[in-house]
């Protein structure tokens, strides 16, 4: 009973517009919202898979997924945006508009753009684990190589046993699954026109 009771004061919320946006989005497992699907976008979860257009809602627990030549935007929350290139295979693990979250980069280029004042959001790869506050970065094929890039902000990445800070106009590569980040150097300007024109 008191779990009906709940959810009717929950839906009652809702519905008047007075529930929290955080509490919304924890309590009907909303992630975010597409902005941009150019060529084949497609968010796969709950035994099935679903095309993405704009507008699209995307969900905690599913992956979202692009193909050849195809692109997508989405922002997570209210502040953080997320852009995937080519090819791009990512799992929204846990997002929460007022705790952060955490994404699972499975393939493929990303772009992740937030705000200092957004809560943390943790970036895991096979390539190891990137720790992202106030920042927006790059991470994924660069130069035959894991590259992560950092556009404004700092990250730390860590992976085989090894922690480096990556400062703003800096980039770290990892070689293969497993291996530790190379240290922090500057990326020239082809290589970052390259890495960018990738997901945008």
């Amino acid at each position: 009973m008191q779990g009906i009771d709940r959810r009717i004061v929950l839906a009652a919320l809702a519905v008047t517009g007075l529930m929290p946006r955080a509490a919304f989005a924890q309590a009907d497992g909303v992630a975010g919202k597409v902005d941009e699907a150019i060529g084949l976008v497609t968010a796969e979860g709950r035994n099935r898979q679903r095309p993405l257009v704009p507008q699209e809602t995307v969900f905690v627990g599913e992956t979202i997924a692009t193909g050849n030549a195809s692109k997508a935007g989405m922002r997570l929350g209210v502040e953080t945006v997320l852009r995937l290139g080519e090819l791009a295979r990512v799992r929204i693990d846990r997002y929460l508009v007022n705790a952060g979250g955490t994404i699972q980069l499975n393939a493929g280029p990303l772009l992740l753009d937030k705000p200092k004042t957004s809560p943390p959001v943790n970036i895991r790869s096979p390539f190891g684990l990137i720790s992202v506050r106030g920042t927006r970065l790059f991470a994924g094929p660069s130069r035959g190589v894991f590259g992560v890039f950092v556009v404004n902000g700092a990250v730390t990445v860590r992976s085989g046993g090894r922690t480096v800070r990556v400062e703003e106009g800096f980039g770290t590569d990892v070689s293969r699954p497993g291996a530790a980040p190379t240290a922090p150097t500057r990326w020239g300007e082809e290589r970052i026109r390259l890495a960018l024109a990738s997901v945008s």
